[in-house]
């Protein structure tokens, strides 16, 4: 990572933090780091693709991290659909309020400038953007069928050598599903662990064979996800006390 390259932000991640603080959305601050990380260690003109912005949360640590002259593309139709847990259904006055949060949360961090918004769906906007992806992270619909196809034909546009960062792997049923169909023990993607929920993906420059290893730690996972889908079914029969004792905290979901 070299700290020559032109950058939208320039403090470190303390300044960030305090930024995204009051925006909200499910990233935590060691996920955000992360991503922060991941977009920093990018050359100058690499592109930066999100899936699923909400209110901006992630969008302004990728923005604030990522090299400049190329903007940030933030994927979100903001229909007021997969909001969060058990928010699935399109309603279109939270769409218009969540799509106002997101530009003000832009505006209030300075990123207005940084970030390209593509106010569609995500298998509608792969014709958008040209050429292949440098830093991608999907955290879009969760369900399996979306899910997967944001997994199959975005991930088919990140560059060899490049990072793919899913957010809820190992945490909601539909991403899981998704991972296993069209990811784990796919020979071009090696696993490179995760932060909570967000697992990062490598594409591999020569895909020749499956990487055993990656693929064991990847199964290795499930009982983290078996634990997390066990902690929801508490929490939606109200037995919090209980989700406690399986390490459950804070929050309305693991993530």
């Amino acid at each position: 990572m070299s700290e020559e390259h032109p950058r939208s932000g320039t403090g470190g991640f303390a300044e960030v933090q305090a930024v995204i603080e009051p925006v909200e959305g499910w990233l935590t601050a060691a996920q955000a780091r992360r991503l922060w990380e991941a977009a920093r260690g990018l050359a100058p003109g690499a592109q930066v693709v999100e899936i699923g912005s909400f209110h901006g949360r992630s969008t302004i640590v990728l923005a604030h991290g990522a090299p400049l002259p190329r903007p940030v593309v933030a994927i979100d139709p903001h229909l007021g659909s997969d909001r969060g847990p058990q928010e699935i259904g399109a309603a279109a006055h939270l769409g218009v309020l969540d799509s106002q949060a997101f530009d003000a949360n832009l505006r209030r961090a300075g990123m207005t400038n940084r970030v390209r918004h593509l106010r569609r769906r995500s298998q509608e906007a792969l014709g958008d953007i040209d050429g292949t992806i440098d830093l991608l992270f999907i955290d879009g619909a969760h369900r399996y069928g979306p899910a997967r196809s944001d997994l199959e034909h975005w991930g088919a546009r990140v560059a060899p050598g490049a990072s793919m960062f899913v957010h809820d792997a190992f945490s909601s049923i539909g991403v899981t599903l998704a991972l296993l169909r069209s990811v784990i023990g796919r020979p071009e993607w090696v696993y490179r662990g995760r932060t909570g929920s967000l697992a990062e993906y490598h594409r591999q420059p020569s895909p020749i064979r499956p990487r055993l290893g990656s693929t064991a730690r990847q199964l290795g996972e499930l009982p983290y996800f078996l634990r997390n889908v066990a902690v929801k079914a508490l929490l939606l029969m109200r037995l919090r006390p209980v989700a406690r004792l399986l390490g459950f905290r804070d929050g309305p979901w693991p993530y």
